[in-house]
């Protein structure tokens, strides 16, 4: 006996697309994809290892930044089932509740990564306005309750859009232009009216996506503002260098997450291959970049990879 489809006239699955245009090459194209998931997963857990197992890491700074690669790492393992195995297999069929599943975890550690930058910024005009401050705003308790605050925060927030879109009947076509279930290619599917749903993703949009970014925006005027009237060239030199890893993780972060806003938004008639291509850099650019560019930035992380490294040859 075959499936039946819920009483909202939902499909029992979804169909999802790999790459449009190229799908006598989706084996070759599983080669950069697969690499580009292995040094996510090996470049985060490799951070995760170092500032556990190093004593000298275990500061506000580095728990921070294990709570970052902890984001990435569910962001990287949230799409790979269903990127690969389309790839490889050209499994394109997802179930509906599987769907809805991913949706949660994509969004949430999306949303999560933003929080923990947010975080971080933090972190660093404390360090760098508040020195003699650090140690006690910044306790271990303090940061255990950021964390749950994040997490509380995330949750929350995808909660609400997840629960209006499944209400919904999906009665077009069940086919989705992603290798994963993202809200705003899901919601297209849906032939009723979505305007609760625009409106809350809209909210959404302003108190994550755009205060998230300002506030990040703030705390680095703030640290100028400091950084400028106080210290001499060589602390400027070294103040700026200690928030330059993170500036950096902010752009890869928020400038593809723009890049595909703007491409969904105003580009809906350009070519299925730009979506997927702008879809695939937002989700893959801050896995893969950011344990590199806090391993080429972040002396004591170097250092620590080395002894790791080291102590696995003695071994």
């Amino acid at each position: 006996m075959g499936p039946v489809t819920n009483t909202t006239h939902t499909p029992f699955y979804f169909i999802l697309t790999g790459i449009p245009g190229f799908e006598a090459s989706h084996i070759w194209i599983s080669i950069p994809f697969f690499c580009l998931y292995a040094i996510s997963i090996m470049g985060n857990t490799t951070i995760l290892a170092v500032i556990r197992i190093e004593p000298s890491l275990h500061q506000p700074m580095y728990l921070f930044l294990s709570m970052l690669a902890l984001t990435d790492l569910g962001l990287t393992l949230t799409t790979l089932p269903t990127v690969m195995q389309l790839l490889w297999f050209n499994i394109q069929k997802i179930r509906f509740e599987a769907c809805f599943a991913q949706f949660f975890f994509l969004h949430g550690f999306s949303f999560m990564e933003s929080s923990v930058l947010l975080a971080m910024s933090f972190d660093r005009y404390v360090a760098i306005c508040r020195p003699l401050h650090y140690a006690s705003i910044l306790t271990s308790e303090v940061i255990c309750r950021i964390g749950l605050a994040i997490i509380c925060r995330c949750v929350l927030a995808v909660l609400p859009s997840l629960f209006l879109l499944k209400r919904l009947p999906f009665c077009r076509s069940h086919l989705l232009s992603h290798s994963y279930c993202l809200h705003q290619d899901m919601i297209h599917l849906v032939c009723a009216d979505i305007r609760v749903n625009a409106w809350y993703g809209f909210a959404l949009v302003l108190l994550i996506i755009v205060m998230d970014p300002l506030l990040i925006v703030l705390s680095y005027v703030l640290i100028l503002k400091n950084v400028l009237s106080t210290a001499t060239r060589t602390e400027r030199f070294r103040a700026l260098n200690n928030c330059l890893s993170h500036f950096l993780a902010v752009l890869v972060l928020y400038v593809p997450m723009v890049g595909v806003s703007m491409t969904h938004r105003f580009a809906k008639h350009a070519s299925p291959l730009v979506h997927v291509i702008m879809a695939n850099i937002y989700l893959l650019a801050p896995p893969v970049m950011n344990p590199i560019i806090y391993s080429a930035k972040t002396k004591q992380i170097r250092q620590g990879i080395t002894r790791l490294l080291f102590q696995r040859k003695m071994h």
